[in-house]
């Protein structure tokens, strides 16, 4: 078997609008084709002997067992495949059930496709379970727990860490969306100029001087007692002579730590002589040049977790420790606690499994242990000289024992140093008391706590700590998202994105925008190229500046990686027409709709789906939806006009010259075409249906008729504002049209514009694209003889597999078949071709290059009228 192509859906997507996170595999099951498991002998034996938890895949039996049963009844391998990349997952930790197998039209060739929680385990996990398969066929060996570990050991690397996690579920379950940005914890909630950013647990609104208090720790302790909240006594030091002095002061037993420390590295505890003194300040030397050395409080270690300056979560901290039976070792001990379900490896778990280090040889060596050594019967030997969880401690909510004192004192403390989230570490017998009575201290104030103590602690009441963030972030009234409208189709779907984007700039919003030529953010160019994917949605998503998106979504995104969000307010669809057929399994207009209609399904319920009612495929997803549907059209007497207009539906037409927006009988005449310049003067009439999609959605959206009116008059069509659609240049003798139609629908719509255009010649510049069908090439071809007088051939890009010669020959073909006399040539570079053109040009000559190149063509004209204007004024 081989695999032909890995690729990460991260958005709504052909194989479901809900399920946005999925790996799509494309499969090659050679001559596995002909072996369904029942040919494989012993094949149900081996599956079930690696993974027999393969018994609760209920598969499409729906009971226990159902999977093993289609095995033993025959299934195909991509199949088998697809059930064992979910269960390592599983077996992984991450926990995922959606699977999906189908073969394409390619015989042999599969699309296994499957859900993930981590990217990059996904991939891992199909990669590996082609592997497994492969071994399961042959029956050889395979090392499953090897795969599991590696697992295990990817997500560690690039999960979002516990605390991060918490608040993005959180956000998830209040509907706010969110964009990982990078690779680490740095995470922006909500859209556009409504976001906000965190990492772990800091936030755009934690302050800056705040956290170097915070990380300073001698600072922290000084403005800390100078607001008369109780402190270890201690000092900095350097050396061992400032270790000296400092011990002479406060006496034994010290505590010591690095300045610069976290997580209790480089930490030594209840240090009760000289030597041992000298070898921590050595120890915390390696992570800090300056060591805290203080007195060593007895009592507990408890983290208060305060959020917005409200106490919101407390925590007993216990490290990790074993408890002796008399007859284990510790090391015995340790692998026994290990055995805990709730104990996993790194944050996989509500635990962290126990592991030996340094500190834990040191602890052991002071109470004359070794991990051979057998505690005796209920003696609890500690590992960890700190409380953290990740080294293997646990934790036990405290919350509702703390004395109101306590909560006054520490909710005080978030104000003194300044922290919107707030960690405060407190020594103490018990928390019940007031710290003044109990003899407690402040050890630290933590920036950035972690929330993983307070989720799951091992005994007592977890707290949802990510929800005061939320509160916090997003209070009650303020929004998350910005207005989102989407558009896809064959033809046309530019043009109306920025007529809708020039609608929306002109009611006062700053907009951002995607396009086939470029991303734009207020009409400014951020990047250049066919920005119509998921990656260029969410650089817009992710603009800071951004009040309003308006997103051209094409196929090859969508089929490449999904939507780049995950609803929108309003989605268009300007028509489905043949095109990129033969291409990624899209084969016919019934697959195409099947892509161009994830646009519309991601329309939130009380959104609007627009579509063309002139349009079958448009019609046939509109009976489907599950939002409110508009159609739009260029005939008043449309049946299905009629009919939703019957029913007191909003619809838009054409009518007695009108762009019109009607509901039930009642009409409103928006702008008369011949005003609007995007038409040209009326006789462009595939641009007048995209007026017509983009008034609707502006309608709909709330705006006011007369400023969609206005919008209409001033949105000026040109090499500036509309590249490549409709470009008119006009010389001294002739005129010459730029344009992007590259499909039989788009030659139509030109066809039927140069109907309308008086010229003695109409020269046209046209070329073949390699990735087309044949038909598809010659139609084009076909459409250009009947609307040209002479044409230019010329081929220079997007060949993609095919030779000049062969594209040449069908474009040949489809001229011939026109049955109309029309000269030719053929000039292979679009520069000569353009250049061409121009120089045999007569009086009167209208000359269109239809170019896939548009950029290039634009450029060369306006080179050439620049000079002609020049030469004018001389």
């Amino acid at each position: 078997m081989k695999i032909l192509k890995i690729q990460v859906l991260k958005g709504p997507n052909i194989w479901s609008i809900q399920r946005k996170k999925l790996i799509q595999m494309r499969l090659d099951l050679e001559d596995m084709e002909q072996k369904p498991t029942d040919k494989i002998e012993g094949f149900r034996q081996r599956i079930e002997e690696l993974m027999p938890s393969l018994i609760d895949h209920r598969c499409s039996e729906g009971v226990r067992g159902g999977f093993f049963h289609r095995i033993e009844r025959g299934t195909w391998m991509g199949h088998v495949i697809e059930h064992i990349a979910l269960e390592i997952q599983t077996l992984a930790g991450m926990d995922t059930g959606f699977g999906r197998t189908r073969e394409t039209k390619t015989p042999g060739i599969y699309n296994v496709v499957f859900s993930y929680m981590e990217e990059n385990v996904g991939v891992y996990a199909a990669e590996a379970s082609v592997r497994i398969a492969e071994a399961l066929i042959a029956g050889t060996p395979y090392d499953l727990d090897a795969d599991i570990q590696k697992m295990r050991e990817i997500r560690e690397r690039v999960r979002l860490g516990p605390s991060t996690g918490s608040i993005v579920e959180e956000a998830v379950a209040r509907d706010i969306p969110w964009i990982r940005l990078g690779t680490n914890s740095l995470v922006q909630l909500g859209y556009g100029i409504n976001q906000v950013r965190f990492q772990a647990t800091i936030t755009n609104k934690t302050s800056h001087i705040a956290v170097d208090i915070a990380c300073n720790k001698e600072e922290t302790k000084r403005m800390l007692e100078m607001a008369s909240i109780p402190v270890a006594s201690g000092s900095i030091c350097v050396d061992e002579e400032d270790l000296e002095h400092t011990i002479k002061k406060i006496g034994y037993p010290i505590v010591l730590k690095p300045l610069d420390g976290n997580h209790g590295k480089g930490a030594s505890i209840n240090v009760t002589n000289w030597e041992d003194a000298v070898e921590g300040l050595a120890h915390a030397k390696k992570y800090s040049r300056r060591v805290i050395v203080e007195r060593f409080i007895t009592g507990f270690d408890f983290r208060v977790l305060i959020i917005n300056n409200k106490l919101v979560a407390a925590a007993k901290r216990v490290p990790a420790h074993v408890v002796g039976n008399g007859k284990d070792t510790i090391q015995q001990l340790i692998d026994t606690t290990n055995l805990d379900p709730r104990r996993g490896y790194g944050h996989e778990n509500v635990l962290t499994e126990i592991t030996v280090d340094r500190d834990t040889t040191d602890l052991l060596e002071k109470l004359n242990y070794t991990l051979e050594t057998v505690p005796k019967a209920g003696e609890t030997v500690y590992l960890k000289s700190t409380a953290n969880l990740s080294t293997g401690g646990t934790s036990v909510d405290v919350t509702d024992m703390m004395h109101p004192e306590n909560i006054f004192l520490c909710e005080r403390i978030s104000r003194v140093i300044g922290l919107d989230i707030c960690g405060v570490d407190i020594m103490a017998e018990n928390l019940t008391q007031p710290l003044k009575e109990n003899g407690g201290v402040i050890l630290e104030v933590n920036a950035a706590p972690g929330f993983r103590m307070h989720l799951a602690p091992s005994e007592g009441l977890p707290r949802n700590v990510a929800s005061p963030v939320l509160d916090m972030l997003y209070p009650p009234g303020k929004p998350s998202r910005i207005p989102i409208i989407a558009v896809t189709g064959t033809n046309g779907k530019t043009t109306t994105t920025r007529l809708i984007a020039h609608i929306v700039k002109n009611n006062g919003y700053k907009v951002g925008f995607t396009t086939s030529d470029g991303i734009y953010v207020q009409n400014h160019m951020m990047e250049k190229g066919d920005t119509t994917g998921p990656i260029s949605a969410e650089y817009i998503l992710k603009d800071p500046t951004v009040e309003f998106a308006v997103l051209e979504t094409a196929r090859g995104g969508i089929l490449r990686s999904g939507l780049g969000f995950g609803r929108c307010d309003i989605a268009v669809i300007t028509n489905i027409q043949e095109d990129h057929l033969g291409l990624s399994d899209i084969h016919t207009l019934d697959d195409l709709a099947r892509v161009k209609s994830t646009v519309v399904e991601s329309v939130k319920k009380d959104g609007w789906a627009i579509l063309n009612a002139e349009d079958e495929q448009c019609v046939k997803i509109g009976k489907n939806l599950h939002c409110n549907v508009a159609y739009f059209s260029m005939d008043e007497d449309n049946p299905l006009i009629k009919q939703m207009c019957k029913e007191g539906k909003i619809v838009a037409v054409y009518e007695n010259g009108f762009i019109t927006v009607k509901k039930g009988e009642w009409k409103i005449r928006v702008e008369r075409a011949l005003h609007v310049p995007l038409t040209m003067e009326g006789k462009a009439k595939f641009m007048i249906a995209n007026a017509l999609a983009a008034t609707l959605a502006a309608y709909l959206h709330g705006f006011q008729t007369e400023d969609i009116s206005l919008s209409l008059r001033t949105f000026i069509p040109g090499a500036a504002q509309t590249p490549g659609r409709m470009n008119i240049f006009t010389f001294k003798k002739f005129k010459v049209m730029i344009d992007f139609a590259h499909n039989p629908a788009g030659y139509r719509g030109i066809e039927e514009f140069l109907k309308s255009v008086d010229a003695n010649k109409k020269i046209g510049i046209i070329a073949g694209v390699g990735d087309r069908r044949d038909e598809d090439i010659r139609e084009c071809a076909t459409i250009a003889a009947r609307m040209f007088d002479h044409i230019i051939i010329r081929q220079e890009k997007h060949l993609r597999g095919r030779t000049e010669d062969e594209i040449n020959n069908l474009i040949l073909d489809g001229i011939a078949a026109a049955g109309k006399p029309v000269t030719h040539e053929v000039i292979t570079k679009e520069v000569d071709a353009i250049k061409h053109a121009m120089n045999i040009a007569e009086e009167g000559t209208f000359i269109t290059a239809l170019s896939d190149v548009v950029d290039n063509a634009i450029d060369i004209v306006q080179e050439y009228l620049d000079k002609e204007n020049e030469q004018a004024l001389l």
